[in-house]
C-alpha cells in the first residue's frame, strides 16, 4: 500500500506555499519549452471531434501557487493553438477549461481552494489520491501536466531497512554514494511505480491528448549513485547524523529512515513508458543540471516533515530544525546556487495518446 507524506500546509512560514520558490524556478525555466510543446503538438482536428469541454490535469499540485502558474501557462498555449489552427476570433469560441488539481488525499485542498485565483478562466475540481493508481475515467484528459512531483516513490523499498540485506542503507538517507544494491532496490521500487502512473495515464488520456511531464533525473551512462538529489538533502543528512552524535536520536532509528526519492537515467525512464504500448514519445531531453540553493530550515521542513515525523517521531521535529538551521553550510549556502557535478538534472517529457 502507497504511503502518503505530503507537502506542509497552511500558509505559515514552514509551509510548502511559503518555501516552493526552487520548484516554481524549475518550471519557469521550462515555460518556453512547455509554450512550445503544446502550439506544435496538440491536435486540434482530433479534439474538434469530440465535446468542447478541453480538460486539464495538474498531477502532484501541492498546495499553490505554482500550479496556478501553470495551469495558466497551459491554458494560454492551448489558446494560442485554438486562435492559430480553428481561426478562432474570441474567447467566447474556444472550449470551456475545466482544471482537476490532484495530489495525494493529505494534501491540503482547503488551502489550495482558498486561494484560488479570482479572475481565473477556468472550471476546477479537486482530486485526491495517487498518481501512482487511476484517478480518472477512461479517455477523459487532454492534458496532463505533472512538475517535480514523480521522483517520489510510494513507498521506501523494504531492502533498505533490513540489517541482513546487502541493501541495508546503514548511516544514509539516499543512495547518493550508496553501494551498488541499494541503487538498485531504488531503481526496482521506481520501475514498479512509475509503470503504474504510465499505465493509468495511458487509460486517462483521450486520444491524440499529451502529457508533459518535468522530472529529476541523471545523466546518460550514470549510477544510481552517482547522480541523485542527495546533494540537495545533504544538510538533512548531516544534521540527523549530528543527532545521534549528541544522543538525541537513536542510530537504529537514523539507520532505518530513508527519503523515497529516485531520479531515472533517459535509457530507463524512456523504456519504463514504451512498455506503456499506448504512448508516444515526442521528447524525451535533458535540459540541463539542476540549479539549486541549500535549503533553509523551513524550505527542507516544508519538504520532509510528514514522512520526518512518521518515522522518527513529532518529538524529533523542533529539535532537529533548531540544529539544521545553525548549519554552517546552510548559513554559506542557502543564498547562493551551489554547482555539484553528483546533482541530478532535469528531463523535459512529452508524451502523446495513441489514437485508437
Amino acid at each position: 500500500m502507497a504511503e502518503e507524506f505530503p507537502m506542509t500546509g497552511g500558509d505559515g512560514p514552514n509551509s510548502y506555499a511559503k518555501n516552493s520558490n526552487a520548484a516554481a524556478k524549475a518550471a519557469d525555466g521550462a515555460k518556453a519549452m512547455l509554450v512550445a510543446a503544446i502550439f506544435e503538438n496538440l491536435d486540434i482536428e482530433t479534439l474538434q471531434s469530440r465535446p468542447t469541454t478541453f480538460r486539464i490535469a495538474d498531477l502532484g499540485c501541492s498546495v499553490g501557487p505554482n500550479t496556478f502558474i501553470q495551469v495558466d501557462n497551459i491554458i494560454d498555449a492551448v489558446s494560442q493553438k485554438y486562435h492559430k489552427k480553428s481561426k478562432v476570433q474570441s474567447a467566447g469560441e474556444l472550449p470551456e477549461f475545466q482544471v482537476y488539481f490532484s495530489d495525494l488525499v493529505s494534501n491540503d485542498f482547503n488551502y489550495l481552494f482558498s486561494t484560488l485565483p479570482r479572475d481565473r478562466q477556468y472550471f476546477t475540481a479537486g482530486v485526491p489520491g495517487s498518481f501512482h493508481g487511476r484517478l480518472f475515467p477512461e479517455a477523459s484528459l487532454n492534458f496532463v501536466y505533472s512538475a517535480y512531483a514523480l521522483h517520489w516513490l510510494s513507498k521506501i523499498p523494504d531492502e533498505l531497512r533490513d540489517i541482513n540485506s546487502p541493501a541495508f542503507n546503514k548511516g544514509r538517507i539516499l543512495y547518493g554514494n550508496a553501494p551498488y544494491e541499494v541503487g538498485q532496490a531504488y531503481s526496482a521500487q521506481y520501475a514498479k511505480d512509475i509503470k503504474s502512473f504510465f499505465h493509468a495515464r495511458g487509460q486517462e488520456l483521450a486520444p491524440g491528448g499529451l502529457m508533459l511531464l518535468l522530472i529529476p533525473g541523471r545523466p546518460h551512462g550514470t549510477l544510481p549513485a552517482q547522480n541523485s538529489l542527495a546533494p540537495y538533502f545533504q544538510p538533512l543528512e548531516s544534521t540527523l547524523a549530528d543527532m545521534v552524535n549528541k544522543g538525541l536520536l537513536s542510530e537504529d532509528k537514523f539507520d532505518s529512515f530513508n527519503l523515497p526519492v529516485y531520479c531515472p537515467s533517459v535509457e530507463e525512464l524512456g523504456a519504463l513508458i514504451e512498455e506503456t504500448g499506448c504512448l508516444d514519445i515526442l521528447t524525451l531531453e535533458s535540459i540541463g543540471q539542476m540549479p539549486f540553493s541549500l535549503p533553509s530550515a523551513q524550505g527542507c521542513r516544508a519538504g520532509t516533515e510528514s514522512i520526518l515525523r512518521k518515522h522518527l517521531g513529532d518529538e524529533i521535529i523542533e529539535p532537529l530544525f533548531d540544529l539544521y538551521s545553525k548549519n554552517k553550510n546552510i548559513a554559506a549556502g542557502s543564498a547562493s546556487l551551489v554547482h555539484d557535478d553528483s546533482m541530478a538534472v532535469g528531463f523535459f517529457v512529452l508524451v502523446k495518446r495513441k489514437l485508437l
